[in-house]
């Protein structure tokens, strides 16, 4: 969430603290479900929401330990 109008550098901040969150965790995907203005008392603030996601073969979540094992090796094979 941020105070204020509406503005790309704001929304790109919100979403880059999101995926932080979401890399922290070791999940490979971000879905973006909202992104709102609205007011308070006259000041406008955009609230922006997403949840975390991560792709896989198999049907039951990877634990912390095999995301965070998987990711290493992902980021080891790009360089």
């Amino acid at each position: 969430m941020y105070f204020g109008f509406l503005r790309e550098e704001k929304t790109q901040g919100a979403l880059s603290r999101i995926l932080t969150k979401v890399d922290r965790q070791h999940f490979n995907g971000l879905e973006v479900t909202k992104i709102a203005v609205r007011r308070f008392l006259g000041v406008p603030y955009v609230t922006v929401s997403g949840h975390s996601r991560h792709m896989q073969q198999s049907c039951i979540l990877d634990s912390f330990e095999a995301r965070r094992t998987s990711q290493h090796d992902a980021v080891w094979a790009r360089g």
